[in-house]
């Protein structure tokens, strides 16, 4: 259209509204008093009749903001502010959203509300302001119910249930369904050095980004995370802390792999026999790559450990087949039973002893500020000394504790790793391979192969 034209909209939602004066009649009528009044000669009605005001799910409203988006509207009139809607945030979405935008003046007559006027802006201006405050409002007495909500470890509701839970609304709990069995398996073949890819195939998961998504998920272990803090959830635990910050620990290795290790398999491990320099793959024409010692390379000389060393360059090739081989050959060699079994009974009896202790000391304090007895001083401070002695202990047994649980998910890695080879990424494979070889240390043709359990050497 050449001319823009005014839009004059009237809504009734009941005949109650229409008897006590709000008829689609009388409105109209006011508002082409409006257009005489302002000489506004090209102008359309937009009437919704038996529509509620409570949303914008009304056909000619939806007229109405087509043909603003489109640029064919100068002005809107209604009779009263609530005819265009009865919500404010919905009032403010036209206003702010959809009219100002499209340069179109909005006119209320009821409120004396004009935006082609100062006053009708800075009025506009106001009402924006207190439908802010009040969105904020809103939003802090949620936040402020929902951390509640989750402090007294229920679930927060809503549609974002994790896989393999089912949300129980009655209780506000998490409840495991049949799909936990697989957020197990999930966890179980990630730290075996599964490609979460393959990982989805295996169990019948639509993408590889969800198998990520469980893995990163801390709910599985029976705990809540709102908005950074983690409260303790009154959900059954699908999986351990332990296998969580496991998994997490390698998910961060084979990222930093992915960052840090370039184009080749064996890049950052293999060390040279007889000056115990790093070696680096390097491009050997097109017969190759082979592997150097940067004391022989001089590429990097804060790499040199004997400027005279003497070692033979190595086709790389041939030293990845010699590990891999007997990679695969290790795979066959360890069962299951050579495995490290379940954490130690000794660190659930430290850990209850200490708690013990503790409890010991408070009573001893609480009897000591009633009574004032000096004595009970030189027992609180021996029993101090035991609980220094007994911490120690604990967290010597935890770091033991959590070397044995690495060597447990190393071995098993190892155990699957002829299956999974073929279907890793390089990546994947250099992440595999730093999990399970600490160094690889090259003399001529001699290769030397360090594992980061026990003292697996070949």
């Amino acid at each position: 259209m050449d001319e823009k034209i005014t839009a004059l909209y009237a809504r009734v939602s009941t005949e109650a509204q229409a008897q006590e004066g709000y008829s689609i009649a009388a409105q109209i009528e006011k508002l082409e008093s409006i257009c005489t009044l302002r000489d506004y000669k090209n102008h359309d009605a937009y009437i919704d009749g038996g529509q509620s005001g409570s949303n914008l799910d009304r056909p000619q409203m939806q007229r109405l903001i087509r043909h603003a988006c489109q640029g064919m509207l100068s002005h809107v009139i209604v009779y009263k502010l609530d005819r265009l809607s009865r919500s404010q945030k919905d009032t403010l979405y036209l206003i702010e959203d959809v009219f100002i935008p499209n340069s179109i003046d909005f006119i209320s007559i009821n409120e004396n509300i004009d935006t082609t006027t100062p006053y009708g802006r800075a009025m506009i201006g106001i009402l924006s302001a207190f439908a802010q405050l009040e969105r904020e409002n809103i939003f802090m007495r949620t936040r402020a119910g929902m951390t509640e909500r989750v402090r007294g470890g229920l679930w927060m509701g809503g549609g974002r249930v994790p896989f393999g839970y089912d949300y129980d609304r009655e209780n506000g709990v998490l409840v495991p369904n049949a799909d936990a069995v697989k957020v197990k398996q999930i966890y179980e073949l990630y730290i075996q050095g599964y490609a979460p890819g393959k990982i989805a195939l295996m169990l019948g998961l639509k993408y590889d980004r969800l198998v990520t998504q469980i893995l990163r998920r801390k709910s599985n272990t029976g705990v809540i995370v709102y908005n950074g803090v983690e409260y303790p959830g009154r959900h059954m635990p699908i999986i351990s802390v332990g296998t969580y910050e496991l998994a997490m620990q390698k998910m961060k290795e084979r990222s930093k792999a992915r960052t840090a290790n370039g184009t080749y398999l064996l890049s950052g491990i293999c060390y040279c026999g007889v000056c115990g320099a790093k070696m680096r793959y390097q491009k050997w024409g097109s017969a190759g790559v082979k592997l150097i010692c940067y004391s022989r390379d001089k590429s990097k000389p804060h790499m040199v450990m004997d400027s005279g060393c003497l070692n033979e360059s190595v086709w790389a090739q041939e030293v990845e087949r010699v590990v891999l081989d007997d990679l695969f050959r290790l795979s066959c060699r360890i069962s299951a039973e050579d495995l490290p079994g379940e954490a130690p009974g000794p660190l659930e009896l430290l850990d209850g002893q200490e708690k013990h202790l503790v409890s010991k000391i408070k009573r001893l304090y609480n009897l000591y500020a009633e009574t004032g007895n000096e004595l009970l001083l030189e027992i609180i401070r021996e029993n101090e000394g035991k609980y220094k002695a007994l911490s120690d202990e604990l967290e010597a047994e935890k770091q033991q504790h959590e070397h044995s649980r690495r060597l447990s998910a190393v071995r098993n890695q190892i155990l699957g790793i002829r299956e999974s080879w073929p279907h890793m990424s390089l990546h994947e494979k250099q992440a595999v391979i730093r999990d399970c070889i600490g160094k690889i240390v090259i003399q001529s043709k001699d290769v030397s192969i360090y594992y980061t359990f026990h003292n697996e050497q070949a």
